[in-house]
């Protein structure tokens, strides 16, 4: 066993009997290449990557590699997922060095932790034009022996160039109408009409995108934005990247008809794409946006639910094929072969009709991903519920791909606030309660006494990386989405205590975000980045908890810090609004107010539970919900907002103004949906 063998992280767990000598990244790692003389390899990935698992096959188990790499360099390995800042970093140098970037990523630097040679997968032996790494393992030690001068250069003007770039904040203020306008323009140019989504292969999830289309459709009535959300919503939900069976989305498709999708699963994706759903639900009444809803989010109670109650990050894409093999996908492809076997011919027909199964297959060795090209009629629904039933109990027997158990707070800080949500909409306390349980654990576990909070824990370990934004913002947003749907403003207060660290502990000059805190460990430059990748990033996902707590608090050092932020998406908004999707949702937000709705009566009557229900499900964009007793403490929201006859009300403010009152839920609905 190497130093990994103490960590939390499933991902260097799976490399802590490697005949690598892994280190941590840890001070002492920097200081034994320091004074062994050697440069540090930095290998990052994380559990659910397939070519991370392949390099690690093909090398890092290689004695005669390992023995090499040992004798010439400190080998460091971490896990992305829980150290996003020094991922952040060094593949911003890998991305300007090499044009392209990607995991596993691969980078040779100084003890002084500055690189001077880049890469991602590198195969056992020559290649496509690609050096083995065995080859380049001998080219950077020999390079390092003779030529140090010109490492240390090289290096040297790498680090440069980082530490001189500054992040270009053009923007004046909130995203205003024409911004807004241009952003829809371009999504409307890169959309595929087709096959709905954006771009072409391989083809993500867009679902800060579609957030901020389902938002300006609310406020605007801009009728086009509204069917491109619906459209891809649609396509998602019949097309490969969603497990027929079992709920879920996988990472991404590979074609960009969404046929054959990366298999693995992560808990970030199906808790943005289970609160979409939900909101498509909520703006259209779509049957199928409540069933992928309410099936994604019993596939994340069901699969990644931990025993302390958080959620786990991801499953793999791999398992074992029934031969020995570990194979991408084979936990989750059918043949007719395989149908015949569960249903016998009729009902094994009937499948591969419906599901697309063909002899051909549509993946790898004449197997095929379950598709829904359309929906069933009522008495074809009820047989394919049953078929549907034999192929999960059969699946189930298989063996599982592989589970990566760490709660990483941000991740779950989104499924607080789909389960939540999911679970209000749809009238499944179990669910709210499972977001509850989350909430309880983040609080528990991952907060300390003065508001910090860490990256992630395991097991009921909390780890040793301090949060970065993006956990600051997410488990903020979670925390004042389950206040709203459960009336206890302790999950107000909560969230008020993390946006106080990204007021006083992340924000830079003219109110810029920074993705550490100003106290977090020194690397050779300092992450920002303002732009969505799989998730929100921390920059847009602190902007909305800033705006929407500022609303329930009327704190104006909340409210000012959102919209200075939302300078940055001002400025990029119209020129590539598929990359601030969650900052174009976010003023949306503003340019609606967002509206406040405090519903004034007690708790167990039914008619306050109607106009709370009313409130949750309105669609002004960003708008805040406050429920409880009139003049309550709880929220600042109630003060002062007595019972209207003796009866429980719903009051409705935005911009300083306030409608009248009102007890009736149906005038409450017309009253957030104008």
């Amino acid at each position: 066993m190497n130093r990994l063998a103490g960590v939390t992280s499933p991902y260097l767990l799976q490399h802590a009997d490697n005949p690598v000598d892994w280190w941590p990244w840890t001070p002492e790692a920097f200081e034994e290449a320091r004074r062994r003389d050697v440069p540090v390899l930095l290998s990052v990935g994380y559990s659910a990557c397939h070519w991370c698992h392949v390099m690690a096959h093909e090398s890092f188990e290689d004695e005669k590699t390992a023995a090499y790499l040992n004798e010439h360099f400190v080998p460091v390995k971490v896990d992305r997922e829980e150290r996003p800042d020094v991922d952040a970093v060094y593949m911003e140098a890998v991305q300007a060095a090499t044009g392209h970037g990607g995991w596993p990523m691969t980078v040779f630097m100084t003890p002084d932790a500055e690189p001077f040679y880049f890469g991602t997968y590198f195969p056992p032996e020559p290649r496509h034009g690609s050096p083995s790494f065995p080859q380049v393992l001998e080219g950077v030690a020999v390079a390092w022996r003779d030529r140090r001068d010109e490492v240390g250069e090289v290096a040297g003007n790498i680090v440069r160039e980082l530490s001189g770039r500054s992040l270009a904040v053009a923007g004046k203020g909130v995203p205003g109408e024409q911004e807004l306008a241009q952003a829809l323009l371009g999504l409307t140019r890169e959309y595929d009409e087709r096959h709905g989504g954006f771009g072409g292969a391989p083809k993500f999830p867009p679902s800060m995108t579609v957030e901020f289309l389902l938002r300006h459709h609310a406020r605007t009535g801009a009728e086009g934005a509204l069917q491109m959300a619906a459209d891809t919503c649609e396509a998602m939900a019949r097309g490969g990247i969603y497990d027929q069976l079992g709920g879920g989305f996988a990472r991404y498709s590979v074609d960009r008809e969404w046929v054959v999708p990366h298999f693995e699963k992560m808990l970030y994706d199906n808790a943005l794409l289970c609160r979409v759903y939900a909101h498509l639900w909520r703006a259209t009444g779509s049957d199928l946006a409540r069933r992928v809803a309410l099936e994604t989010a019993d596939f994340m109670v069901r699969e990644l639910r931990t025993a302390e109650g958080g959620f786990a990050s991801a499953l793999d894409a791999d398992s074992d094929d029934g031969t020995g093999r570990h194979v991408e996908g084979a936990f989750y492809v059918w043949t007719p072969a395989r149908l015949r076997e569960v249903l016998g011919d009729d009902d094994a027909a009937y499948a591969a009709h419906h599901y697309g199964v063909t002899e051909e297959g549509t993946f790898e060795e004449g197997a095929s991903v379950l598709r829904l090209p359309q929906d069933a009629g009522v008495a074809d629904a009820e047989r394919l519920g049953r078929i549907r039933e034999r192929l999960l109990a059969a699946r189930a027997e298989r063996a599982r791909p592989g589970r990566d158990d760490k709660v990483v707070a941000a991740w779950n800080g989104l499924a607080v606030a789909a389960l939540a949500e999911t679970g209000a909409y749809f009238d499944r306390p179990d669910l709210v309660e499972r977001a509850t349980e989350a909430a309880d654990l983040l609080v528990r576990l991952h907060l300390d006494e003065a508001g910090r909070l860490a990256r992630t824990s395991k097991d009921g370990r909390r780890g040793a990386n301090a949060g970065v934004l993006e956990d600051y913002g997410d488990v903020a947003e979670g925390f004042l989405a389950l206040a709203a749907v459960t009336g206890e403003g302790v999950w107000l207060d909560f969230a008020g205590f993390l946006l106080d660290h990204v007021l006083d502990r992340f924000t830079g000059e003219g109110g810029q975000l920074y993705d550490t805190a100003h106290d977090a460990e020194a690397l050779i430059r300092r992450p920002q980045d303002p732009t969505d990748n799989a998730t929100p990033s921390g920059w847009t996902a602190a902007a909305g908890a800033l705006l929407s707590y500022a609303a329930q608090t009327g704190s104006e050092p909340h409210r000012t810090a959102a919209e200075r932020a939302l300078g940055v998406v001002q400025a990029l908004g119209p020129r590539a609004p598929r990359f601030v999707g969650w900052g174009l949702a976010v003023a949306e937000a503003v340019l609606d107010g967002p509206r406040e709705v405090a519903v004034a009566g007690p708790r167990g009557e039914d008619a306050t539970r109607a106009l709370h229900r009313a409130a949750l499900l309105g669609t002004a964009p960003g708008a805040v919900v406050a429920v409880g007793e009139p003049d309550g403490e709880e929220f600042p929201l109630l003060r002062d907002r007595p019972l209207v006859d003796g009866r429980p009300a719903a009051y409705v403010c935005r911009h300083f103004t306030c409608d009248a009152p009102t007890t009736d839920p149906d005038r409450l609905a017309e009253l957030l949906s104008r």
